[in-house]
């Protein structure tokens, strides 16, 4: 795996009229693995979306080497096509396969994206973000809407990542099992 680090200095966020945190600041390299934690609205998905450059933080910096997988509530699949032929355009760009079979989705290939529960699609964006292969997986809620047996197998993926030298951030309220992950509480940037 390429080189990777993810560092934050000194950022804020500000969403309308109300700044939701302010003097933040991470340093991640190969390897490690971070779990943002707070309550519902404090900016775990805000954060996750200025660390993936989708969102401008209102003060300080992000400074990214490697590039960026984001797996969030809008899986990019087209929910017209099959899971297999959805999949299939990600293949074609990335130039790698989804591991269809290890996430239980090998027998879904002809079923519409939109036909699949909460979990299936959960476990379909973890196939495309592992086929992307890159170096830097930022997690937003991805355990929400899986069985125990997903959970534990998005924990293993997760953990395979940074043993492989990725960097994970993973924003989630739920308890999300990782050995030596930090944990950043968001409501101690909260103003």
């Amino acid at each position: 795996m390429e080189a990777c680090r993810l560092a934050a200095s000194d950022i804020a966020c500000r969403r309308g009229d109300r700044l939701l945190f302010a003097r933040l600041s991470l340093s991640l390299e190969g390897g490690e693995a971070l779990q943002v934690a707070g309550a519902n609205g404090i900016g775990k998905s805000s954060l996750i979306r200025i660390l993936a450059g989708l969102l401008r933080p209102f003060e300080g910096k992000v400074e990214r080497e490697g590039m960026i997988g984001l797996l969030d509530e809008r899986p990019a699949l087209d929910n017209d096509q099959p899971l297999g032929k959805a999949l299939s355009f990600w293949t074609k760009l990335d130039g790698h396969e989804a591991p269809m079979g290890r996430l239980g989705l090998a027998a879904l290939q002809d079923v519409p994206v939109r036909y699949l529960s909460t979990g299936q699609r959960k476990r379909a964006a973890l196939a495309r973000l592992i086929s992307q292969q890159a170096p830097i997986w930022l997690l937003d809620e991805p355990l929400n809407g899986l069985d125990v047996d997903a959970v534990k197998l998005c924990e293993e993926l997760v953990g395979e990542h940074c043993a492989a030298g990725g960097i994970a951030v993973i924003a989630s309220h739920q308890p999300f099992t990782l050995k030596a992950m930090q944990t950043l509480s968001l409501a101690e940037h909260a103003l």
